[in-house]
């Protein structure tokens, strides 16, 4: 069952002074697109949204970096030093900031050299965690061998762009909407994570989040329930179906359906709401129980996969500083190899990345967006994070050298299924046509071997973790 869809027509009336401009049907001639318009090789496209990492600090991979991928092995400092990067585990000792104000020290008006001025945060009693130039580091390549085994065989992209500044909440938001905006219209954003550990529509009273406007200040907050069309309102329109699976847990900075109100339909009006039990919610956000505690695997099992699956790891599985155990490439592996051994994998687009670059060290300064529609003169991107696009019709073996940022997988999903734009990120993003090659022979499916198994992730019992982000 789908959920409740939001009729173009309410759509097109709530868009003034412009904000949408890709969203077809709205105005002059258009007509409304209510299915799929070009047969397409791909029926379903899987998003896979990990934590908190960059190329440079997640993808040391020497076959990758001999084919031309544009991964760094030192920076430099705000002291104008350059530092060789260090190794680390995946499953290290410290976080670093990723807020917005950590995004400027780094970014330094493009120079990228204020790293080093990031803060570091220890478990709770630990001192003296972090290792010298701790902001500095590379992921020991044995701890991450299958993403580079999926990253070598198939497409790796190396100029791939968190579209905010900053840290999980609002980079989560862009995922499924293609903006963070608190309303229509706005050309405000939400910048940080909220005050308190629940969030969404059916947060504390008391709970906040910074919003920034466009010329960079944070001075105003707001109550974390936003509205605004998503993709889930395109695809709910044109008959497409698709779930959400979060490990997270429902009041997740992560589970972003929480926090658009008509997604989450809380009991009762916010801030005094206590759950989400609107249809979009009850029918497509997929959480663990004891009986299914891996949905998205049982769906793929079953032959119940959406034609649009995001899917949101714990803090466990997540690749996020501090919060992970080191379980993260076989998660995303055991995933990938359920679709690639299963009915799907001959029709379907895998998309694997990180929802922001976690405070480590990239060296590669994001472009300022001057398209004057949907973000204004003088956005910049936040910080690279690695993209690796996994189907038979990826191109094998391949460097993407292409800025894409998370605006263009809902692009691509948009123009897969025959849907208009949303007008946000998606506008002026690309659309990853340079990952694919529908005409050559289809890839066959090699499984992808990792140290945990399917099995592994059915048979934990421990409760979801969400990290204590900054």
């Amino acid at each position: 069952m789908r959920g409740p869809v939001l009729p173009m027509a309410l759509i097109c009336l709530l868009v003034t002074g412009g904000f949408l401009l890709g969203l077809n049907g709205c105005g002059g001639g258009g007509t409304t697109q209510s299915a799929p318009v070009v047969p397409s090789k791909i029926q379903h496209v899987v998003v896979i949204f990990q934590e908190n990492r960059t190329p440079d600090n997640l993808f040391h991979d020497p076959v990758l970096m001999g084919r031309g991928a544009d991964i760094a092995s030192s920076g430099v400092n705000s002291k104008g030093q350059t530092i060789t990067l260090s190794q680390i585990d995946l499953a290290n000792t410290y976080d670093l900031s990723h807020a917005n104000s950590a995004f400027v020290l780094m970014y330094d008006g493009g120079k990228m050299d204020g790293a080093d001025l990031i803060p570091v945060r220890c478990a709770a009693g630990v001192t003296n965690c972090a290792h010298p130039n701790p902001q500095f580091m590379y992921v020991n390549p044995s701890d991450v061998q299958p993403y580079f085994a999926m990253a070598e065989q198939y497409t790796f992209a190396d100029q791939m762009f968190q579209t905010n500044e900053g840290p999980s909440f609002p980079a989560h938001q862009f995922i499924i909407s293609g903006t963070s905006a608190p309303s229509l219209g706005s050309n405000l954003f939400a910048a940080e994570n909220p005050s308190t550990v629940s969030v969404g529509c059916f947060a504390a009273p008391t709970s906040t989040v910074a919003i920034i406007d466009p010329s960079g200040d944070e001075s105003t907050t707001q109550y974390p329930c936003f509205e605004h069309p998503t993709l889930t309102d395109l695809l709910n329109t044109a008959g497409v179906s698709w779930r959400y699976y979060t490990s997270a847990g429902a009041g997740s900075i992560w589970t972003a359906p929480n926090a658009i109100q008509h997604m989450c339909g809380p009991n009762v009006p916010p801030p005094n709401a206590t759950a989400c039990t609107g249809a979009d919610w009850t029918n497509n956000v997929a959480m663990p129980t004891t009986q299914n505690p891996v949905p998205v695997l049982t769906d793929i099992a079953n032959g119940q996969l959406a034609a649009v699956s995001w899917v949101i790891p714990d803090g466990e599985e997540s690749d996020h500083a501090l919060s992970n155990d080191g379980s993260g490439p076989s998660w995303v592996s055991s995933i990938v190899n359920a679709i690639g051994n299963s009915q799907y994998w001959s029709n379907t687009a895998i998309f694997i990345t990180w929802d922001d670059w976690g405070g480590w060290y990239d060296h590669v300064a994001p472009q300022v967006i001057n398209d004057g529609v949907s973000w204004g003169s003088g956005y910049v991107y936040g910080f690279r994070v690695p993209l690796i696009v996994v189907s038979p019709y990826a191109k094998p073996v391949n460097i993407s050298h292409v800025k894409h940022d998370f605006g263009s997988i809902l692009k691509y999903i948009e123009e897969n299924f025959g849907l208009p734009s949303l007008g946000y990120a998606d506008a002026p993003a690309d659309d990853l046509s340079d990952c694919f090659n529908y005409s050559q022979t289809p890839i066959p499916f090699q499984t992808i071997a990792a140290p945990m198994q399917a099995d592994h992730f059915f048979n934990d019992k421990r409760p979801p973790t969400d990290p204590d982000d900054d």
